[in-house]
């Protein structure tokens, strides 16, 4: 691997603003300083029993891992352990207790604005993902599942998963055409539709994500939005793996990348965008397993990519587009409106002597217009050195000037 300063300055080379890291590796979070790029750090699953068992033992690793490194690096979120339900299934009666004592961490560091917290989940909680409006988790899972998406709510954090179509495709035994793994249009005979909802699938992507949706919704909780934490294609295989090619890899990745880019959900939920990140930047040479298991990277370690891509996306915000503004959401609870406004006047070092009393945006008087103040002058502040506009979900971007 290259070393950690010439990582980030591949990263920023590709225009790459978000980036998820398996571990907290001292070097990278300190090479990503002042970068502003947003880091999801990892809990390993190593780590997950000891932090489920021991609340000293979060405290201590979100000093050391996250604590640390903020506000110059932008940590935004913790990834607590990796498939953990189907790769460490000894964990996962502590999974969520971990998650807690993580987030208990970060109130008491006062960070919990900042960072979210969740757990990175595969496809394979799903015993039978098609046709989506009738997916649910794998039942021996429900409990832990239940308790995972309340914290999730009450956190107002998301639910990260990983979705794979290469894997939904080879192991399908034919079922569905590759066409529709890699985002092609398919013929109208060949239209994936859902018999249910009638929702036609263009993707096995979106269908894997609403496959998601529709088991949350199964245990009748209301919508936690998704992000995908890793999808991929790999781009060399072994003589048995005939679908990981090169070309098939730079058709995944680049019709993913204009997929997500067009901000819309799937059909089940089309105004949730569905954020992703691509597995993964650099080749694991040493990993075991099919050859195809080593070749997932999009970049050789000299920094040129090993297909053409265009990561930047074509909603990259470049110097003279229009300006952008935080302001509070219109259904957020003043409880936490006060808190943010609390939080962004204080800690966040916006100046709030605008909206005191008497002074010219005091008027109109009310907690949503003088938060929509605080977090904006918090955000102008900011939000070049990875300040989010967030604040616990209370808040949102917007191009409208809301003076």
């Amino acid at each position: 691997m290259p070393p950690a300063s010439d990582v980030v300055a591949i990263v920023k080379a590709h225009q790459i603003t978000h980036i998820r890291l398996y571990d907290a590796d001292p070097h990278m979070l300190k090479a990503l300083a002042g970068s502003g790029i947003e880091v999801t750090v990892g809990v390993t699953n190593e780590e997950v029993l000891e932090i489920g068992e021991s609340a000293s033992a979060a405290a201590a690793w979100i000093n050391k891992n996250v604590a640390a490194y903020m506000p110059s690096t932008n940590i935004t979120a913790i990834a607590v352990g990796s498939e953990v339900l189907t790769s460490v299934p000894h964990a996962a009666p502590v999974l969520v207790t971990a998650m807690n004592n993580l987030h208990k961490a970060l109130v008491a560091a006062d960070l919990n604005f900042q960072v979210k917290v969740s757990t990175p989940q595969s496809m394979d909680i799903i015993p039978k993902p098609f046709p989506p409006s009738t997916a649910t988790f794998n039942s021996s899972w429900n409990s832990t599942i239940y308790q995972l998406l309340q914290f999730l709510k009450n956190t107002n954090s998301y639910y990260m998963l990983n979705a794979y179509p290469y894997y939904g495709y080879t192991n399908g035994n034919g079922i569905f055409p590759i066409d529709y793994a890699l985002f092609k249009p398919l013929p109208s005979v060949k239209q994936i539709v859902d018999p249910n909802t009638l929702f036609h699938y263009n993707s096995m992507f979106d269908a894997m994500v609403d496959a998601t949706y529709y088991s949350m919704d199964a245990l009748n909780l209301s919508v936690i939005p998704i992000v995908v934490t890793e999808t991929g294609w790999p781009w060399q295989g072994g003589s048995n793996e005939p679908d990981a090619t090169v070309e098939n890899a730079e058709t995944f990745i680049n019709k993913l990348i204009q997929r997500v880019s067009n901000n819309s959900g799937p059909p089940s939920q089309p105004t949730i965008p569905i954020n992703t990140y691509i597995y993964e930047l650099f080749n694991e040479d040493k990993r075991p397993g099919p050859i195809s298991e080593k070749n997932w990277g999009l970049l050789f370690t000299n920094g040129t990519a090993v297909f053409p891509l265009s990561l930047g996306g074509p909603s990259q915000i470049t110097g003279n587009s229009t300006a952008v503004f935080c302001v509070a959401k219109d259904d957020a609870s003043e409880d936490k409106l006060r808190d943010g406004i609390n939080w962004a006047c204080g800690q966040g070092q916006a100046n709030c002597s605008a909206i005191q009393s008497g002074q010219p945006c005091y008027l109109p008087n009310n907690i949503k217009n003088h938060a929509s103040y605080a977090y904006n002058d918090y955000y102008q502040k900011m939000h070049t050195v990875g300040g989010t506009c967030d604040f616990d979900g209370t808040a949102t971007t917007t191009t409208i000037d809301p003076s």
